[in-house]
């Protein structure tokens, strides 16, 4: 059983969203508020949340980002803004995934189970292995198809960050925090170590195997096909 936790100010469209996740089997809190939710993530953290984007007290993407300040739990938003650029900033600042209002059950059901299934299937935290890519943090070492691969520092750690949520986007934004340890920075910098990775990969931009770039939103790590 999952703990789902439903943010959503309005009571009907909570109530509704409560009673389809319980007769899915999940354990379901609630909160109507942006702050509420925040308590509950960081008092007694659930599986994954599902957040409403218009909130009474705080603006959904600004409580997305104060989520992600203080979890990693996976986040579906739920959004009447049915754009593209928004999605895009909605994902480049932290969300798993979004739906679109109105929804049905079995949408928010697929969704959920989807973002789950990611989050519980993350390989062992020490060694990871892609397609033919081994990468072992504990020992700094990484390998492709058995060759040793020669990496400075921040390829390495690039990869190890990538490889350890192969299959998903990262964002820019969030390399940047995660890798660099920066809130903000030049684009440039993580094109110029992706470009060098991709040349000791044995691969390019224009012909990817392992590293795929999604226009205006990151990188994904993934095995080749």
């Amino acid at each position: 059983m999952s703990t789902v936790l439903v943010v959503e100010d309005d009571e009907f469209v909570r109530s509704a969203i409560i009673h389809e996740l319980g007769r899915r089997g999940h354990a379901v809190r609630s909160a109507g508020c942006a702050l509420d939710a925040l308590r509950e993530i960081s008092q007694r953290p659930p599986d994954a949340v599902v957040l409403d984007l218009g909130l009474p007290d705080l603006d959904g993407s600004e409580a997305l980002r104060m989520v992600r300040g203080v979890s990693d739990v996976p986040v579906i938003v739920a959004t009447a803004r049915d754009d593209e650029t928004e999605i895009v900033r909605l994902l480049r600042a932290g969300a798993d995934d979004y739906l679109v209002k109105p929804f049905s059950g079995d949408h928010l059901s697929a969704r959920l189970d989807a973002v789950l299934r990611r989050a519980r299937s993350a390989p062992a935290p020490q060694l990871f292995r892609v397609g033919g890519l081994e990468v072992d943090v504990g020992r700094r070492e990484a390998a492709l198809d058995g060759a040793p691969l020669s990496l400075t520092r921040r390829e390495f750690d690039l990869l190890a960050y990538l490889a350890a949520r192969a299959d998903r986007v990262v964002t820019r934004q969030e390399l940047l925090a995660e890798v660099w340890r920066q809130s903000y920075g030049d684009d440039q910098t993580i094109d110029v170590h992706l470009s060098w990775l991709r040349r000791k990969l044995g691969e390019s931009a224009s012909q990817p195997r392992y590293l795929h770039t999604v226009r205006g939103v990151g990188v994904m790590l993934s095995a080749p096909r």
